[in-house]
């Protein structure tokens, strides 16, 4: 298992993936949103995810986990 971490802090915009989905490295899979930029954040591997552990509106800090692959 491997985990998708916040590169920085701000709110989730958007969440790309379910639980469930498979996922291609360097897809993007969340967007945060940190001083009126919306900034993706992608996986560095390919797989399934496992448990998304953040909301769309949820805010996040840098290095919180976001989601897990497997």
């Amino acid at each position: 298992m491997t985990e998708v971490v916040a590169s920085m802090a701000g709110n989730v915009w958007k969440v790309l993936v379910a639980v469930g989905d498979e996922v291609e490295e360097d897809q993007d899979v969340v967007i945060l949103e940190s001083m009126k930029m919306e900034i993706p954040i992608a996986t560095d591997f390919d797989g399934t995810v496992k448990e998304v552990k953040i909301n769309e509106g949820d805010f996040v800090n840098e290095g919180d986990v976001l989601m897990i692959i497997e």
